[in-house]
């Protein structure tokens, strides 16, 4: 096996480390991990070197992921207002990227993401691996050293958890723009009926500031009280730039020539279901700003 046999696989461990830890340099850590054992390991024997590498990959987010909760830092309830909101993809109306394509190419949403992080490791792993990268439930059972009727009911937790909490959004993108469109529109207006008209009855808002005491975590549910703190998307709605989010419709926010936040948005039947709101600096530097067009 060479350097190439790998690199034909980097796009696809990228997106499993991605859905598994919910952060694109957690991902790419895993991928050098991994490239680490590949080289350290006779893989000449190996007939199907991409899951062979998919379960090397899923050992070390397990390992993160099992790290993660012994230091106490992933949620164990997806409305604990200290939910910490998945790295977002983000790319311009123009689409993804070639590389954000392939890590995306699932269609995983953000909201599903921000769900994904209150499953336990095992769960998580089962689910990820077999859900949505179709791996067997016999070559997941020894990274969670469960049988693999064990590590079926994992994924079926998992699964059940997934579809009880992540709403299902739109497939049709301009369906989506058009929520958000009007959610803008609304905002700017301070029509507070026209708000509530775009938001699902039950839709969750969650704002993520990281550590920084002027961008506190926000926690808000429904649809009267998320059009009642509206404030700040009034005051955001001349900066906003629309942008795709996890592949849907979305916005980024730009002050100062920089990238304040970015909002990612779940329609469902027309109407807006969730909004996450990420605008911790420390993790929007990397966007670029004129990428998007103001």
């Amino acid at each position: 096996m060479t350097d190439d046999d790998f690199e034909r696989h980097r796009p696809h461990l990228r997106a499993v480390a991605y859905r598994m830890l919910g952060s694109l340099a957690d991902a790419e850590d895993v991928i050098q991990e991994t490239w680490l054992r590949y080289q350290r390991t006779d893989t000449s024997g190996v007939e199907n070197l991409g899951g062979w590498l998919t379960t090397v990959a899923g050992r070390v987010c397990l390992n993160l992921l099992r790290s993660r909760t012994t230091r106490g830092e992933v949620p164990l309830d997806e409305s604990d207002p200290a939910v910490r909101l998945p790295d977002p993809v983000v790319s311009p109306l123009s689409g993804p990227d070639p590389e954000q394509e392939a890590l995306l190419a699932d269609s995983v949403g953000l909201a599903l993401q921000v769900v994904l992080d209150t499953l336990s490791p095992a769960e998580r792993l089962a689910f990820v691996l077999h859900d949505l990268f179709a791996v067997p439930f016999d070559d997941i059972a020894p990274l969670v050293e469960r049988s693999p009727a064990a590590t079926r009911q994992l994924a079926s937790r998992g699964r059940r958890r997934v579809q009880e909490a992540a709403p299902t959004p739109d497939a049709d993108l301009a369906r989506q723009r058009a929520a958000v469109d009007a959610f803008y529109a609304a905002a700017r207006d301070g029509d507070f009926d026209a708000l509530v008209t775009v938001l699902d009855p039950d839709v969750v808002l969650r704002a993520d500031g990281g550590t920084h005491p002027a961008r506190p975590t926000v926690l808000l549910r429904g649809a009267k009280t998320v059009a009642g703190q509206a404030t700040l998307a009034r005051r955001l709605a001349e900066h906003v730039r629309p942008a795709l989010v996890n592949g849907a419709a979305g916005a980024v926010a730009v002050i100062g020539g920089r990238v304040f936040a970015v909002m990612a948005f779940t329609v469902v039947d027309g109407r807006i279901a969730a909004i996450d709101i990420l605008n911790d600096p420390d993790r929007l530097g990397g966007i670029e700003p004129d990428a998007f067009d103001a």
